[in-house]
């Protein structure tokens, strides 16, 4: 059986049996990348999600994406692997980011309000508009071409 479904049949509504979740795109916000691949793997039973990542995907959520598979201790992608978090170079810190807590500003799990990839993000854009150039990180993943 294969079931085609949107955000809306994430969320609270209870599929018996599924076994593999394929998303076609990475959610804009991790709490419906959660509910999404939540599909799979209930009951105590073992389940596959299988997400696709493209260029457009926010780097913010590839971060808390990479941290909730280091929590789950599940493989790491080497694109999300490539990514800077800022959470990893508090880790030594008196800041604990993996406490669930999560960012104050955006909610994110894989770093505090002081290292929020968005608030940077914003602040970037905002060095770009008035200096016309760019800075070389609009690139997720380095050099390489395509997605992985």
């Amino acid at each position: 059986d294969v079931m085609i479904g949107t955000d809306i049949a994430s969320k609270g509504l209870d599929f018996p049996d599924v076994q593999h979740v394929i998303n076609y795109d990475m959610p804009k916000e991790i709490e419906n990348y959660v509910h999404r691949i939540g599909r799979t793997g209930r009951c105590g039973k073992t389940g596959v999600a299988t997400t696709f990542i493209n260029k457009s995907c926010e780097e913010t959520t590839l971060l808390d994406l990479k941290h909730l598979l280091k929590e789950a201790k599940q493989r790491i992608p080497p694109v999300l692997a490539t990514l800077d978090d800022p959470a990893e170079a508090e880790a030594d810190e008196s800041i604990d980011a993996g406490d669930g807590r999560g960012c104050k500003f955006c909610g994110g799990l894989g770093h505090r309000a002081a290292t929020c990839p968005k608030l940077e993000s914003q602040r970037m854009k905002a060095v770009l508009s008035a200096s016309g150039g760019s800075t070389g990180r609009e690139k997720i993943g380095g050099g390489g071409g395509g997605d992985w």
